[in-house]
């Protein structure tokens, strides 16, 4: 990782020398690459990812608050990274790519500004540090995944342009029900047998603790899995003042995004352009290995379909070491002993 003191500058120009040389398959997102023939792609799709960090010189956050996240809140950037991540998927696709120095779509600044810090974006610094108060979390504290997964949740209700549902499953349980009938967009008391109600993009976030200290092996080749999925949206974690956001694996190692570089604000220029250089990773992206991550993580999953969903659900069953699962998938109650479908 980069230490926090780097400036982006500095990191604009390295190069690819130190990423492995092998015939291993690299993930990112749900997409396979080959890290002997593909790193300009892979590059490409690594430097796509919003890429948020500490920032500096921000307006107060609550009007008397700080000025700067450094130091406690690299969670909530890495919620940030996640959630923009399903906003792309939502708005502009997997495949789309950014390029440096070129005018992107409107859809593009659209989600970018969502996330500007500043108060009146729906995903901001100031929104997910105030909505956190309401979590038991004071201003300027450090956040958990699951804490960053329940606010983000909540400022969806005020983005009325990506027209989002989003679930956050409890107790390692994903409760099929709530996902494919009452909870898909459906008015609350409406009829969830009514074919006509429409479905809303799902963005499901799964927090979990996978070992108590340490990270259980078992789960690990489970966990790898995650990242093949075409739904994929990565996994957030860390422990307080290291989280990252995880958005691929290659051999025994996780590929990442460090939000652990402190940047001066940036602010939109007229015509609601932006100035978007430094939210684009454009250095190799970090990597750690598999066995030294916390145990404590959120992964995220994106389904634009009903049939996107089902087919999610139909991968998921397969996915098993032994009889171990990374969560429980029901269609109606937690199984505290084994994965059910009933």
């Amino acid at each position: 990782t980069f230490p926090a003191t780097l400036t982006y500058d500095t990191l604009r120009f390295a190069d690819f020398e130190d990423f492995p040389e092998t015939a291993e398959p690299v993930w990112i997102l749900g997409t396979e690459y080959s890290a002997l023939t593909d790193k300009d792609e892979i590059f490409a799709d690594v430097t796509s990812r919003l890429w948020f960090t500490y920032r500096r010189n921000f307006s107060p956050i609550g009007g008397t608050g700080p000025t700067s996240d450094n130091g406690w809140g690299c969670m909530l950037r890495c919620g940030q990274m996640i959630f923009a991540q399903a906003l792309i998927c939502r708005h502009l696709g997997r495949e789309w790519r950014w390029v440096n120095r070129k005018q992107q779509r409107d859809e593009y600044y659209n989600i970018l500004n969502a996330f500007l810090d500043k108060k009146d974006s729906y995903y901001s610094i100031h929104q997910i540090a105030q909505m956190g108060v309401g979590e038991g979390k004071s201003i300027g504290q450090w956040y958990g995944p699951n804490t960053v997964a329940q606010v983000l949740k909540k400022l969806t209700f005020f983005d009325n342009w990506s027209m989002l549902a989003v679930h956050v499953a409890m107790d390692n349980t994903v409760i099929i029900d709530d996902i494919s009938k009452p909870f898909n967009g459906y008015p609350s008391g409406a009829n969830s047998s009514d074919d006509m109600l429409p479905w809303k993009p799902l963005v499901l976030l799964i927090p979990l603790r996978l070992g108590l200290s340490e990270i259980n092996e078992a789960y690990i080749k489970t966990l790898k899995h995650c990242f093949m999925l075409p739904q994929s949206l990565g996994v957030i974690g860390g422990k307080p003042n290291s989280a990252h956001y995880f958005i691929g694996y290659i051999g025994e190692e996780l590929i990442y995004l460090d939000p652990h570089t402190t940047q001066p604000v940036v602010e939109p220029l007229e015509d609601f352009l932006i100035q978007d250089e430094s939210f684009h990773c454009q250095h190799p992206p970090c990597r750690m290995r598999i066995s030294d991550l916390d145990p404590s993580i959120a992964v995220g999953f994106f389904c634009s379909t009903e049939e996107d969903f089902n087919d999610w659900c139909n991968r998921m069953r397969k996915v098993r070491v032994g009889n171990l699962y990374l969560w429980e998938a029901t269609m109606t109650i937690f199984n505290a002993l084994g994965f059910s479908d009933s």
